[in-house]
């Protein structure tokens, strides 16, 4: 499980992320939903441990990511928006190299995972192709990959869909459904309630480092109607004009 409490990110004087506390369930796929700028990646980003908190506590399957770094992060798949590749390397020595960096080897069936997930996100024609001849959405698809390679029991996502042709974003929805029922928690950063509505169970949602509404997509419906002063702007921006009165069409 994921486990954030009262967590705090100052940059200078600029609070970056205000107190936030949220928490995603083994089996869970948890939506985090924000405008550009209100603080989604930096939270990501300290939930994979590449910030530290100015305050607060963050908790990986148990482990204490300040006090437990290693052991917290070895259960934890990172899905990054701006992933960074090896293009010199081909998708199986890529997947063969991060599975050395989480312990995963030959006698623990690391040949077996690399064809079994190469297969899984249509990528086995291209194994012995060199990254740099991947397009954006290939290489998307070879970084979530690397993240399932050690078989985390917790996975953060910051904008799984950006550059996904339509079958692309297809296949990564459904995978990340079949790893909820595995009992995989998730947490799924992303500014578009499209993609939360398909996939996610509960959404939290963050605006200018705090979050203001938290719940299914019925209880954020039923939010949105009761208190319009403080979601409608939010779900302007989430749903690209969208007014209320068209809401229940987007979440």
């Amino acid at each position: 499980m994921i486990l954030v409490e009262n967590v705090v990110k100052l940059f200078g004087r600029f609070k970056a992320v205000d107190n936030v506390s949220l928490s995603v369930a083994p089996g869970e796929i948890h939506g985090f939903l924000g405008p550009n700028g209100a603080g989604k990646t930096t939270m990501i980003r300290m939930i994979a441990g590449l910030l530290k908190p100015t305050s607060g506590r963050i908790m990986i399957n148990g482990q204490d990511l300040a006090r437990a770094p290693i052991a917290a992060k070895r259960s934890l798949g990172v899905i990054p928006d701006r992933p960074f590749l090896y293009e010199k390397l081909t998708a199986g020595e890529f997947l063969t190299f991060c599975g050395g960096l989480f312990g995963v080897d030959e006698e623990n069936g690391l040949e077996p995972r690399i064809a079994e997930l190469l297969d899984l996100f249509d990528l086995t024609a291209w194994r012995d192709e060199l990254i740099e001849s991947f397009s954006h959405g290939m290489r998307q698809r070879l970084t979530m990959c690397s993240a399932f390679l050690h078989r985390p029991r917790a996975v953060v996502v910051d904008e799984p869909m950006v550059g996904l042709d339509p079958r692309g974003a297809q296949l990564v929805k459904q995978v990340f459904r079949n790893m909820g029922r595995k009992g995989v928690a998730l947490l799924m950063s992303t500014h578009t309630l499209e993609v939360a509505q398909e996939v996610c169970d509960r959404v939290s949602i963050i605006h200018e480092g705090r979050i203001i509404a938290c719940g299914t997509v019925p209880e954020l419906r039923a939010l949105a109607h009761s208190s319009e002063q403080l979601l409608t702007p939010i779900f302007l921006k989430l749903t690209g004009g969208t007014g209320l009165r068209e809401i229940e069409d987007v979440v």
